[in-house]
């Protein structure tokens, strides 16, 4: 149920963007609705502060293919569902009622933000946040240079995260690493788990046994 905004705040128009998600082959898989906050409207200062997010570049992905051959363990992937609706925000932030969804019995209020929403402009940062957050406590270390990659030393087995936004890149030296890193981030979040790595970024990988790539991409030679 909607509330009523406070005079000294305003409220961000949000509309329904419509989406189509392909495959490696192109083939639709997935129809999405998504609801979106006009996040041209937000006022920085007021309706958010720092909005810099890291992102994974692609030298940092053929690093990390180059990586798990040398150590010889195979890449999985894993992507997370809705995921900029799983980062909380600090700002206080009012939304109209969604097109096509009003309260014609409270058309006068609107929705008070507690997670981030699509379209905001501090969302990207608010996901990456809480993420980084829930590795650390998971005895992962942040890398110095790449902050979006993530490693976690145990009994000298090494477990290796790499994060693209919703895309997350894993491997390890011991496959229970693995699990346990899989079944941690499923409690977590709403994940989909999409097995072996075989395409990220433009980037088409074939693990055809442990420790051996074939990339095939204009990239990758």
């Amino acid at each position: 149920m909607g509330v009523s905004k406070p005079t000294s705040h305003k409220s961000i128009e949000t509309k329904w963007v419509f989406q189509n998600k392909f495959d490696e082959s192109g083939i639709i898989v997935r129809n999405m609705a998504i609801l979106v906050a006009k996040g041209y409207y937000q006022e920085e200062g007021i309706d958010y502060d720092e909005t810099y997010t890291p992102v994974a570049r692609l030298e940092a992905i053929r690093l990390l293919l180059a990586f798990a051959y040398i150590k010889d363990f195979i890449l999985f992937q894993m992507d997370v569902k809705n995921v900029f609706l799983n980062g909380y925000i600090e700002e206080e932030i009012y939304v109209d009622q969604p097109p096509g969804f009003f309260d014609y019995e409270h058309l006068n209020h609107d929705y008070k933000l507690k997670k981030a929403l699509y379209g905001l402009k501090q969302t990207p940062r608010s996901w990456y946040e809480r993420l980084r957050n829930f590795l650390i406590v998971q005895s992962f270390v942040r890398g110095q240079v790449d902050k979006t990659l993530f490693i976690k030393r145990s009994n000298n087995k090494l477990l290796v995260v790499q994060i693209y936004v919703d895309d997350i890149i894993f491997g390890a030296t011991n496959e229970i690493l693995c699990k346990e890193f899989s079944n941690s981030m499923q409690k977590e979040f709403e994940m989909s788990m999409m097995g072996e790595l075989n395409f990220f970024l433009g980037l088409q990988v074939k693990q055809m046994k442990k420790g051996t790539f074939l990339c095939q991409t204009k990239y990758c030679t």
